[in-house]
């Protein structure tokens, strides 16, 4: 009989439950959904840690979240086991966990999640971006 241990300690038989086959880009959409419903209740900090970067696959159904301090580590763990129950429910697979590890390169270039983020990130790269916005009198969409 399969038990796994879950992030408040407690010991929960799996071996009944659903193993479904699942495709990551459906463990990214809910990933972000589950963050967004994060952000509505209020916990922006939890929000900021799962979209900042994705998920990383590890190995067989463990994923990497990884974060930027042990203060987010700290911050996050009590909820972790509430992400980690509703992607296994949505998935039907009771295999998928998570894992909280600190980045190696907290410098890495983040995914922009705006339009606005994206253009004031290119236009760091090549300031003619502003000037050709100007010129032909674009209107980016933020």
């Amino acid at each position: 009989m399969e038990k796994k241990e879950d992030d408040e300690g407690l010991s929960r038989d799996l071996s009944n439950m659903p193993r479904n086959d699942y495709d990551i880009d459906d463990l990214k959409m809910l990933w972000r959904r589950f963050a967004f419903s994060m952000k509505d209740k209020g916990k922006l900090t939890f929000y900021n840690a799962l979209i900042k970067r994705e998920p990383k696959f590890k190995e067989d159904d463990l994923y990497l979240l990884e974060v930027d301090g042990q203060s987010q580590i700290d911050y996050i763990r009590p909820m972790l086991s509430e992400m980690v129950e509703y992607i296994r429910k949505e998935l039907k697979n009771y295999d998928v966990s998570f894992e909280l590890v600190l980045t190696t390169n907290p410098e890495e270039e983040v995914k922009f999640q705006t339009g606005k983020d994206r253009f004031a990130a290119l236009a760091r790269k090549n300031p003619n971006l502003h000037s050709l916005k100007t010129l032909f009198n674009l209107d980016i969409e933020f």
